[in-house]
C-alpha cells in the first residue's frame, strides 16, 4: 500500500509499505476517503517545525472501515467513521476522565501523522490500522457527507471544544477571534451556534474575512478598527506570536483567552498585565472523541457548515505535488 511521506521542505512522496492489517482483536483497518490538512501540517511541509523528515503525514480524515478485529463491537466493514488524531485506549484513567489526548496506555503524545509517541502512520495513507477501534472511531450519521467532517479529527472539533470552554466561562459573551487559520473560522461558526451574543474576527486576509462574515461575524483588518477594546472572551488562531499577544492584551479583567496556536520558539507573554487583570489562559492539544457527538449534531443539523473553509479540492493521487504548494485548507477525496 502507499503512504504519503514528508521528505523535506515542500517535498513529499508516495512510498510503498506492507499493507495495514488487524494485529490485535481490538484493531480496525480503515481507508481514508475524505481528508484535509491540519493547520500544523502546512507548517511541517514548509519546514517551520522541529520534526525531522521523513515522516508519514496526515491526521484529519473520514475513513471507510475495511476490516475489524474479533473484539470490535459496533463497527463493521463499510461504515464511515471519523478518525481522531490521538491514539487512545478508552479505558485508562485519563480516557475515562474524557482526556484521550493523554491516554496512559500509549507513549506520551502518540498520534497519527507525526512521529511522536511511536509510529502510528498517517491519515493520507491508502489504508490505516487503528488500535482500540471501538474507543477511537466515531461513526457518521447515515447519509452524512464525509467532506463536511474531514476536519472533525482535529481542527473542527478543537474549535468546538475550545469555544464551548469559553462560553462556559462566560455564557453568551462576545468573542474576539484573531484569525489566520481554519480553526479561527470554525471558532466563529461554533460561537454563533453556541449563542455568543457577538463574534468579531480580525484578519488581513480578505477571503477568510468573507467566510467569517458568512458565519455571522463582524470582521476587521486590524483590532484598531473595532468599536471595543476589551472582550470577556478572546481566541488566538493567528499562528503568529503577535496574534497571541494581541489576544491576551484584548482580554478584559477576569476574562478568558484561548490559543489554538503551536509556538515552537520562545514567545513573549504579557504575564504582568495578565496577573493584574486575572486573565485565564488556556492552550493545548484537543480531546476529540468526547466532543464528536455534539459536532456531528451541529454539523449534521445544519447549525454549522464547515465546507466554506476549504480552499481547494484535491485528489489523493495528486498530494505529493499539490500539498507542496501549501494550499490553505484543502479537501482531499478519492479521484
Amino acid at each position: 500500500m502507499r503512504v504519503l511521506e514528508y521528505t523535506g521542505v515542500r517535498s513529499l512522496r508516495w512510498r510503498e509499505v506492507p499493507d495495514a492489517r488487524v494485529v490485535d482483536p481490538t484493531d480496525a483497518v480503515v481507508r481514508p476517503v475524505a481528508a484535509t490538512t491540519c493547520d500544523l501540517d502546512r507548517a511541517v511541509i514548509a519546514g517551520h517545525t522541529p520534526f525531522p523528515a521523513p515522516l508519514q503525514l496526515g491526521h484529519e480524515c473520514v475513513a471507510e472501515v475495511v476490516e475489524v478485529g474479533d473484539e470490535v463491537a459496533g463497527l463493521g466493514a463499510g461504515d464511515l467513521v471519523v478518525v481522531p488524531w490521538h491514539i487512545s485506549c478508552g479505558t485508562c484513567a485519563n480516557c475515562k476522565a474524557l482526556a484521550p489526548s493523554r491516554c496512559l496506555s500509549v507513549p506520551r503524545y502518540a498520534m497519527f501523522g507525526l512521529p511522536l509517541g511511536g509510529s502510528w502512520g498517517g491519515l493520507f495513507s491508502e489504508f490505516v490500522r487503528v488500535p482500540w477501534a471501538a474507543a477511537n472511531l466515531v461513526k457518521l450519521p447515515d447519509g452524512a457527507d464525509p467532506a463536511a467532517f474531514a476536519s472533525a479529527s482535529d481542527n473542527l472539533t478543537d474549535a468546538y471544544g475550545s469555544v464551548l470552554k469559553g462560553q462556559s466561562h462566560a455564557p453568551g459573551a462576545p468573542l474576539l477571534v484573531f484569525g489566520g487559520t481554519s480553526i479561527g473560522l470554525y471558532a466563529c461558526a461554533f460561537a454563533r451556534a453556541l449563542s455568543a451574543s457577538r463574534v468579531l474576527y480580525v484578519d488581513r486576509n480578505e477571503r477568510r474575512r468573507a467566510i467569517a462574515e458568512g458565519y455571522g461575524a463582524q470582521t476587521a483588518v486590524s483590532a484598531d478598527e473595532l468599536d471595543q477594546r476589551e472582550f470577556p472572551l478572546t481566541y488566538d488562531a493567528s499562528g503568529h506570536p503577535d496574534g497571541l499577544t494581541a489576544a491576551l492584551n484584548a482580554t478584559e479583567p477576569g476574562g478568558h483567552c484561548h490559543s489554538a496556536g503551536i509556538y515552537f520558539a520562545g514567545v513573549k507573554v504579557p504575564t504582568g498585565p495578565m496577573y493584574m487583570n486575572a486573565v485565564t489562559f488556556t492552550t493545548g492539544r484537543p480531546d476529540i472523541t468526547p466532543h464528536l457527538p455534539a459536532v456531528l449534531d451541529l454539523v449534521g443539523g445544519g447549525a454549522v457548515d464547515p465546507l466554506p473553509v476549504f480552499s481547494d479540492h484535491l485528489t489523493f493521487d495528486s498530494l505529493p505535488e499539490t500539498l507542496a504548494l501549501l494550499p490553505e485548507k484543502p479537501l482531499v477525496t478519492r479521484g
